[in-house]
């Protein structure tokens, strides 16, 4: 736990041993006396104070140039203790502000053009179902955003990292899909001289076994990526 010395008020980290601990550090003690102890979690040495003199009663402190968030920090790591298992760094990447804000500027930037380009593609192609369609990726698109911002009001607000951007970016793309699927049966349908309504309800109901497969897809896909999938810790 974390403590303050009674004399200068500084910030301490204290330990309270077992009766079986107590034990063994004393005579661990004992026999560093004058000496640093090494503190090591994980094989790395989080810290090595010195001992001044022989600690048998079972509490010790750690007194030092502790601030209050250090001293909070080391009494975390002696607290959970070594890992069960080895740790080895498969990614490290540090990123400044400036190059930051760089990239979420761009992908935003990617983004709206993105969207822009589908608009047009979608006009030009299918004409006023076109622009249907282009208004309600415009309402998905507030509607995601508007989840992103309400979450952050709850504990288990959305972290969006650059990938995150990226992966909104492409499902703006991906929730097109499904308006192109029955545009193109209900032109299929009209070009084997069936009438508009007919058209539509052909459309329709022929375009959802595509979508429904594709959605599926989907969601397996994101299942897969998101209990196997590996990427940078952030901290």
């Amino acid at each position: 736990s974390v403590g303050f010395n009674q004399n200068t008020g500084k910030p301490q980290v204290l330990l309270t041993f077992t009766s079986n601990g107590s034990q063994k550090f004393g005579e661990i003690t004992k026999r560093v006396t004058g000496k640093r102890l090494a503190i090591v979690l994980d094989n790395l040495v989080i810290e090595a104070p010195s001992v001044n003199e022989p600690i048998l009663g079972g509490n010790a402190e750690i007194s030092g140039g502790f601030t209050v968030e250090t001293a909070k920090t080391l009494a975390t790591e002696l607290n959970a203790g070594a890992l069960p298992v080895p740790l080895t760094t498969l990614q490290s990447h540090v990123i400044g502000p400036t190059l930051g804000l760089s990239s979420l500027q761009k992908s935003l930037f990617a983004g709206a053009l993105g969207f822009v380009v589908i608009v047009i593609f979608m006009i030009v192609l299918y004409g006023p179902l076109g622009a249907i369609a282009s208004v309600a990726l415009a309402l998905y698109t507030l509607f995601v955003l508007a989840i992103f911002k309400l979450s952050s009001l709850t504990p288990y607000g959305i972290t969006l990292t650059l990938s995150g951007i990226a992966g909104f970016i492409l499902s703006i793309g991906m929730a097109v899909d499904a308006n192109i699927l029955i545009f193109e049966r209900i032109k299929e349908e009209l070009r084997a001289g069936k009438n508009k309504k007919a058209a539509l309800d052909m459309g329709f109901s022929r375009a959802w076994t595509s979508i429904r497969d594709s959605n599926i897809s989907t969601l397996i896909t994101s299942a897969v990526l998101y209990k196997f999938g590996i990427g940078t810790v952030k901290g």
